[in-house]
């Protein structure tokens, strides 16, 4: 079939990637990028330049297992063909897991309703070799249930200036933390975030704070006193990109994209 018959389909796809060689998603001139990267790959297999909207931007080094994109294009593709094709130009560390075509009108950002993202910490002795991409070792054991009481004054919907980075170029800095938790499994600290949205590096430095109330440096209510504070100064340090990963956005239930890939226990 001649491609250039064809009428323009709006494709979406679930990427996951280790963004530790990446400078973050954004396209960038003189930096490698996980768009830049994944555009190449599309571009490919459809013959033609292709450009990508992601559902959210994430920083240099942090992992998603649940990014969505989606794309136009007259390629005459099936899914599989998308799948097997992209997967085959691309590097070992960036991974679509699927491909679906879905009407004109869907946006991977600004239908999004929410997003959840994962951190890992460990705090025993050793470093890990195996997940020092994947994890912020700490040097001190950390009082997981008194982070666990800090992070409930986060929930709901607020002001979050205090966890906001000083470069964020969000119009607003209110969000809604829908859930948050912290949970320990053996050596190894999880904490587990969903809002509607984030400002930029909030949740490395929700982690950060969290941190000093691990090591009894602070009471659980400290991140009430930083929320009503709106001072960013006063706030924990920005954890590091590392332990970060972008876990799954969720959207309206008529949408009915697929999920994102389950993958082993702990990612």
């Amino acid at each position: 079939m001649n491609d250039a018959m064809n009428a323009v389909t709006r494709w979406a796809a679930c990427i996951e990637y280790d963004g530790t060689a990446y400078h973050g998603w954004q396209s960038q001139p003189h930096a490698a990028s996980v768009q830049d990267t994944l555009e190449t790959a599309l571009s490919r297999v459809a013959d033609r330049p292709i450009r990508v909207v992601c559902s959210g931007r994430t920083d240099t080094g942090v992992h998603a297992q649940g990014q969505i994109v989606h794309f136009d294009t007259d390629a005459d593709r099936r899914a599989r063909s998308w799948l097997l094709g992209t997967n085959r130009y691309l590097p070992d560390d960036i991974a679509p897991q699927w491909f679906v075509p879905v009407p004109e009108t869907f946006h991977a950002r600004f239908q999004a309703t929410a997003r959840s993202y994962r951190y890992w910490l460990t705090d025993r002795e050793a470093p890990s070799a195996l997940w020092r991409n994947r994890a912020w070792h700490v040097h001190h054991r950390l009082d997981h249930e008194a982070m666990a009481a800090g992070a409930v004054h986060l929930l709901g919907r607020d002001d979050f200036s205090a966890f906001r980075a000083a470069g964020c170029q969000a119009k607003s800095p209110v969000r809604d933390v829908q859930q948050i938790s912290v949970i320990r499994e053996g050596d190894w600290l999880r904490l587990d975030i969903r809002a509607n949205a984030f400002l930029h590096h909030m949740v490395r430095n929700i982690v950060g704070t969290l941190a000093v109330i691990g090591r009894g440096e602070a009471d659980p209510a400290w991140t009430a006193r930083l929320l009503a504070g709106r001072d960013r100064r006063r706030a924990g340090m920005t954890a590091p990109a590392a332990g970060l990963s972008l876990r799954h956005v969720s959207y309206p239930p008529d949408t009915d994209l697929p999920g994102p890939a389950v993958g082993p226990a702990g990612w």
